[in-house]
């Protein structure tokens, strides 16, 4: 491995990060005029998207450590935009759905975050942001390595 190949791979994370801050500065603002994190967007479109789910799976796929979901659920609560039951069959299962305020809201939000994506899109350009997803998913799938056998 050559030295600059090695320099390169240190980088990746920072790069990583980087990446993810640019598209963020996007969104923040808009996010931050409904009064809403990043995480609670993330559980709303999740929600939205798939329907009712259990709280370990939104964790999941939302990125966030189940006892930060906690709190952000009941802050989400709170403030009406989702609803959390006991599952009826395992009660140990805490489902999550989203309310009518928080559905409304988010239909509010996903033309406004629409125009954002289409500004990334014709900035960064369809073929190489379509790349760039395919190439994500794909490193998205390498293993884990506390789980090698």
């Amino acid at each position: 491995m050559s030295q600059q190949t090695s320099l390169h791979q240190h980088r990746l994370p920072q790069h990583l990060l980087s990446a993810r801050e640019a598209v963020m500065s996007y969104f923040r603002p808009m996010l931050n005029s409904f009064n809403l994190t990043e995480q609670q967007w993330r559980i709303m479109r999740l929600l939205d998207d798939r329907g009712d789910m259990e709280a370990g799976v939104i964790a999941g796929l939302a990125c966030i450590l189940p006892p930060s979901l906690t709190g952000i659920l009941v802050r989400m609560e709170k403030t009406g935009l989702i609803h959390r039951s006991k599952d009826t069959v395992d009660t140990r299962r805490l489902i999550i759905s989203l309310s009518a305020k928080g559905s409304e809201l988010t239909r509010q939000i996903l033309p406004v975050s629409a125009r954002y994506y289409e500004q990334i899109e014709q900035h960064f350009g369809a073929d190489k942001l379509e790349q760039l997803l395919t190439l994500l998913t794909e490193l998205e799938q390498i293993p884990d390595p506390q789980q090698a056998d």
